[in-house]
């Protein structure tokens, strides 16, 4: 494994290290568990090792498919090796169904299928309000992306949800919307951050449960074995 140097940064899920080669960053997955922007914390048991296994599986999928990630590979259980990219203050957020925010925002019936995914951008660790609702025009005024950054970043999001949607089906798992990160890797956007069950609602098909950080967020049961049925289901066990 590469040299772990300082801290870069730490997130609800994860904590990023520098490493002795300044292209390079150590991503470690935590099994701390946060909603509603800190006011509930708590440990899903296991949580960092499914994480991490699972945006392996995934970041592998697409990059099959052709999208450049920040992935390189998976150290250990809870340590993957990845680019060290300059990452974007602001997250996208596709929505394929009503769930979250978008019901309380507009009203519509959680669990209604959209015509077509709505995507979003939110302002990542904003001190103004809870993850801020902005459009391109707001991210052209702070110069975070130029128009031909953002028509790519929205262009790869519509077809990283088409690829993610399908294999989701695939298991027996509807892909109810998703939130990613990008980042400028010499020059070039790639997806990093993470993309797993902390990040996504992925709904039983079948039975319509959640299988994601939302059993946290209600206090519903078998949160860790939740976490570990996604991924069982991607390594076809079971």
């Amino acid at each position: 494994m590469p040299e772990i140097g300082s801290i870069l940064r730490e997130g609800k899920g994860k904590k990023v290290y520098a490493t002795d080669d300044p292209d390079k960053a150590i991503v470690f997955f935590k099994d701390e568990a946060m909603a509603f922007h800190g006011l509930k914390r708590g440990r899903i048991l296991g949580k960092g090792e499914v994480n991490n296994a699972v945006c392996e599986h995934l970041y592998t999928l697409l990059q099959q498919h052709g999208i450049e990630t920040h992935f390189i590979e998976r150290i250990d259980a809870r340590h993957s090796l990845v680019k060290r990219c300059e990452m974007l203050p602001f997250a996208v957020k596709i929505r394929n169904r009503v769930a979250g925010t978008l019901h309380t925002r507009t009203g519509l019936p959680v669990g209604m299928k959209l015509d077509a995914p709505v995507v979003e951008f939110t302002l990542k660790e904003s001190e103004m309000e809870d993850d801020p609702l902005v459009n391109h025009t707001h991210i052209y005024a702070m110069k975070a992306a130029t128009p031909e950054e953002m028509d790519e970043i929205t262009r790869i999001s519509l077809k990283i949800d088409d690829i993610l949607t399908a294999y989701m089906k695939e298991i027996n798992i509807e892909l109810i919307d998703f939130k990613m990160e990008f980042g400028r890797y010499k020059g070039r956007i790639l997806l990093a951050d993470e993309i797993t069950p902390d990040t996504a609602r992925f709904w039983d098909s079948s039975t319509h449960e959640p299988l994601d950080i939302d059993r946290f967020r209600r206090d519903m049961d078998h949160v860790a074995e939740a976490y570990q049925e996604v991924f069982h289901r991607m390594m076809g066990v079971g």
